[in-house]
């Protein structure tokens, strides 16, 4: 396993409540594949230094992660595809 720093930008539409339970499930992409959630940042609200799929703020979350590469490739593939994460990338550490 590698360490990482995963860092989500959530839209700024949703409210706390959906917040967490979004960056809890990103949470369990991780742990349900061998891997640990070392550190959850909430950064919260930040304007956003370009437009971003018609959003100018958005709520920014950071974990800390050792991963596997599995993990790591799933978690990129359910950011992909869940409408409420407008921007993600993910850093060897």
């Amino acid at each position: 396993m590698k360490k990482y720093e995963v860092m989500f930008i959530i839209r700024p539409n949703l409210d706390e409540q959906a917040r967490e339970a979004l960056v809890a499930e990103v949470s369990e992409v991780f742990t349900a594949r061998a891997s640990e959630v070392l550190n959850v940042k909430n950064m919260g609200l930040r304007e956003l230094a370009y437009e971003i799929a018609g959003e100018k703020k958005g709520f920014y979350v950071l974990l800390n992660v050792n991963a596997t590469p599995e993990a790591v490739k799933e978690f990129e593939r359910v950011a992909n595809i869940k409408e409420a994460i407008i921007r993600y990338i993910t850093v060897a550490d």
